[in-house]
């Protein structure tokens, strides 16, 4: 940690912003990037006076919601292409994509705002809203909404940590520990779906036949 503060710290400002930012994008495209941490350590940046706080809680709460957006964008334009017609339509029957679009359509902005707190789901979410139809006003507005209240509060623990680098971080991988638990047993409930889905499927195909 202090090694890439001290690297931060040698960068011109605007270019430990654009750092941090892309880190911030990067996670809709990468699940697997840490980028809690890499905003985290933008607090620890801003409390050792490297940069602003106000500075790094907009530009990673803009660069992450513009690149959830640049996913969701994606999944609108191609993704009932993908699904429908595509390689997509082995993971999802028509049946179960219009489950899928009527789930969204009923729980759409709490499921968005819920998903973007979950681990290995926040790059998912965005991209199904997009495959639902789900409006641009209606996807980002939870979207801000989760990135403000989660990388506000990450910004804002590194900002205060001061010597007690360590125990914040101790306390946000606990944080994510948990969630990583929730985002575990919320892809196993949907796996069992699936694999339901699909086995009753076959069982009326055969029948049919």
């Amino acid at each position: 940690m202090e090694g890439v503060l001290t690297f931060l710290g040698e960068l011109p400002l605007p270019l430990v912003y654009i750092v941090l930012g892309v880190g911030a994008a990067l996670e809709n495209i990468v699940p697997a990037l840490p980028a809690d941490s890499v905003i985290l350590t933008g607090g620890f940046a801003a409390g050792a006076g490297v940069a602003h706080a106000a500075g790094v809680f907009l530009v990673v709460c803009v660069f992450n919601v513009g690149g959830a957006l640049g996913v969701y964008a994606l999944g609108c334009r191609h993704g009932q292409r993908f699904f429908r017609a595509g390689p997509g339509r082995r993971l999802l029957t028509h049946d179960e994509l219009v489950r899928l679009e009527r789930f969204y359509e009923r729980w759409g902005v709490a499921a968005i705002f819920a998903g973007r707190f979950l681990p290995g789901f926040r790059a998912a979410v965005p991209v199904f809203a997009g495959v639902a139809g789900v409006g641009w006003f209606r996807t980002a507005l939870p979207l801000a909404a989760a990135s403000a209240i989660w990388y506000g509060a990450l910004v804002g623990m590194g900002h205060a940590a001061g010597a007690n680098r360590e125990a914040v971080v101790d306390a946000v991988s606990t944080a994510n520990r948990g969630l990583l638990g929730g985002s575990a047993v919320l892809a196993l409930l949907v796996s069992l779906w699936w694999w339901k889905r699909r086995r009753s499927a076959r069982r009326h195909s055969s029948g049919g036949q």
